[in-house]
């Protein structure tokens, strides 16, 4: 299989000893560039046969295209919240003459470097991506932006490369809704989080300890776990009330988790929100099929599909220059349920 780029626009720049954005306008034959320069850096790219992504550079243009299709790589299609993105991804794409291939990670570190070879060969115009949970080395992203195909990350991302990226205020959704438990009462607040290596877990952690320092709560290690679906949730769950001091209220980094300790507290004969307050973070369809129905922090996934889709679609056309990471923020809002007081 061929692989993507084996020479890259900054393997030229460093042979050359210029800017990544040099070598683009260059090889763009730009009048900005010298043309001793220019020459210089055309002879390099034909004498190593660089082959630039074809589409990507032919949409940056002209607007007018046969074929505009976005590569779309989601971590599992079966999450609500990854739903909701793709499609607002797909709903902008759509308004603005685009389609779109999705394919899906399965949470697979080896399977997501090969969709992103898969898309490069495909000669899609751009990726929008957010990673997968044991995703730790990140060479597959930082090759397709050097061979000059458009990147944007959604809620999980790579901070490992400069690129655009579209994230929601995970720390102010957390501290938000850890601030509302403590000011309904509770005083030892348990957190169920992912692993650390994901941005948006290490946000979420923040958010939930700083609530807890900013209230004068003293953190306490043996109240978080790490733990981010339903299965996991009804296991652990049940550890929290071994000993004699169990937590008084949960907050969660999904919904689902919420919903799997609401029913294990439940189990366990505990009321909630009277004996246990329960907070998750999606507002999926799941958070209104519960009893009580459960208070979340809502992210918002259409928009910030529309905001990914929009990004990527300017570096396309040029409107965003392909050099610039941009970088936007959508903002949650807690909704407040039953699991509260």
């Amino acid at each position: 299989m061929k692989e993507i780029a084996s020479l890259t626009m900054k393997d030229i720049a460093a042979e050359m000893g210029v800017s990544v954005a040099t070598v683009s306008r260059a090889l763009k034959d730009s009048p900005r560039i010298s043309k001793d320069m220019r020459q210089k850096i055309q002879q390099y790219a034909r004498e190593h046969n660089f082959t630039p992504n074809v589409l990507a550079e032919s949409l940056r243009r002209s607007k007018v295209q046969p074929m505009k299709v976005i590569g779309v790589i989601v971590p599992e299609l079966v999450h609500y919240y990854f739903m909701t993105i793709l499609k607002g991804i797909e709903e902008e794409a759509e308004a603005r003459g685009y389609r779109i291939m999705v394919a899906q990670s399965g949470e697979r570190y080896e399977k997501e470097v090969r969709l992103c070879q898969s898309f490069y060969e495909n000669k899609v115009c751009g990726i929008i991506v957010s990673q997968a949970k044991d995703t730790q080395h990140y060479e597959h992203f930082q090759k397709l932006i050097d061979a000059g195909v458009p990147l944007v990350f959604y809620d999980r991302i790579c901070t490992g490369v400069n690129a655009s990226r579209v994230v929601v205020d995970d720390y102010t959704g957390a501290f938000n809704a850890v601030s509302h438990l403590i000011q309904t009462g509770c005083r030892r607040i348990a957190f169920f989080g992912s692993q650390m290596n994901l941005e948006i877990a290490k946000n979420r952690f923040n958010g939930y300890k700083d609530a807890l320092l900013k209230h004068g709560l003293p953190f306490d290690d043996t109240l978080t776990r790490i733990c981010d679906n339903r299965m996991d949730a009804e296991i652990i769950t049940p550890s929290l009330f071994d000993g004699d001091y169990y937590p008084d209220a949960f907050f969660a980094v999904n919904d689902d988790t919420a919903i799997g300790i609401l029913y294990t507290v439940k189990r366990m004969g505990l009321r909630v929100p009277e004996d246990i307050s329960i907070c998750g973070f999606t507002n999926g369809e799941r958070a209104i099929a519960c009893e009580p129905m459960l208070t979340t922090v809502e992210q918002r996934g259409v928009m910030v599909g529309e905001e990914a889709a929009s990004i990527l679609i300017g570096h396309v056309e040029g409107t965003i220059p392909l050099e610039r990471a941009e970088k936007r923020v959508v903002r949650t809002r807690l909704i407040l349920r039953g699991t509260t007081r």
